[in-house]
């Protein structure tokens, strides 16, 4: 697999790591014992960057990555998050300083390891400065308790008001072919200060892989209340992902790992992280890292997918709080 560097401070992983929130919540019940090969499918394939979050299942994805890593924590470069609360159907902003050690600490012990490799700030608190809780974090990384700080989804000028505070190594945020909104100034700004690419849904939340069914949208409650799956927006996504798989189909690739490819074009500084619940996936997803795409092929993506006017463009940029 591929090695990638995230940022100026030496984090360094696989050009595609494992988006783990799908395995406890939002794209419907994941088996425990499947998830745990899930992980190490990925482990196996020289996936090394594995994604989680405090607030996925309510701490059970950090768990559940800690029953799957044990034996092998050398392999892995494991990131999880903070700053999004989930309390039963109860979700909220949280990021006080006063909070983030303890916040720290329970993520640890819910993983088994001693360290963090890379601890995001998984969203802004509103009634926070920014600088506030990235300086808590920073105080992690001199105790030892986390090596690099990341953050996810902030605007440009938080972006900038935490690569002040302490340096950044990565910034997380939705980038896939069919949602290319922040490369209108996020990708630029985040270049600008050295801080490294993490797109989570990379694949168009399953739409990129040409595979989804009705009953997949059903099942999800992340699709069934995003308008990109419903509607007039999903029939225009449906026909970009038709000629992705045609242009995929002529390499004999799927459209999946066509999708992967061309985020990887983006530049040495992008690293995303599909999620999914099958060790197949994985071993597909893995095999993007390995295709080179010509300046002729991204001319083509441009024309079916142009960097304006896709389909979604009148949502807001900002994710809510309640989808991921």
């Amino acid at each position: 697999m591929q090695q990638r560097m995230l940022g100026q401070d030496g984090l360094v992983c696989s050009a595609i790591g494992l988006g783990c929130m799908g395995l406890s919540q939002g794209y419907g019940e994941v088996d425990e014992d499947q998830a745990v090969r899930v992980i190490r499918q990925a482990l196996d394939c020289g996936i090394t960057l594995l994604d989680t979050a405090m607030s996925y299942g309510e701490g059970r994805n950090e768990r559940l990555l800690g029953r799957a890593i044990a034996g092998r924590r050398d392999q892995a470069v494991i990131a999880t998050k903070f700053g999004i609360v989930r309390d039963g159907g109860n979700v909220r902003l949280d990021a006080h300083p006063d909070r983030v050690r303890g916040d720290c600490e329970a993520s640890l012990a819910r993983l088994g390891i001693e360290a963090i490799d890379l601890y995001y700030l998984h969203r802004a608190d509103p009634n926070v400065p920014v600088a506030d809780t990235i300086g808590a974090m920073a105080r992690l990384v001199e105790a030892g308790k986390v090596r690099h700080l990341g953050v996810s989804e902030l605007r440009v000028e938080q972006i900038e008001e935490a690569a002040r505070e302490h340096p950044i190594s990565a910034l997380q945020f939705e980038w896939s072919l069919l949602w290319r909104v922040p490369e209108r100034d996020v990708v630029s700004a985040a270049r600008r200060l050295g801080i490294g690419l993490v797109p989570y849904s990379p694949l168009g939340r399953g739409l990129l892989t040409a595979t989804l069914a009705p009953r997949d949208i059903d099942a999800s409650s992340f699709r069934r209340s995003d308008p990109r799956f419903h509607g007039s927006e999903l029939d225009r996504n449906l026909a970009q992902v038709a000629t992705l798989r045609q242009f995929a189909a002529e390499r004999g690739l799927s459209a999946g790992q066509m999708a992967l490819a061309w985020l990887l074009a983006q530049g040495p500084d992008v690293v995303p992280i599909p999620g999914t619940s099958r060790p197949q996936r994985v071993v597909e997803n893995a095999a993007a890292a390995d295709i080179r795409l010509t300046a002729a092929d991204l001319r083509r993506f441009d024309e079916f997918v142009p960097p304006s006017g896709w389909a979604g463009d009148r949502r807001s940029f900002a994710v809510p709080v309640s989808m991921r």
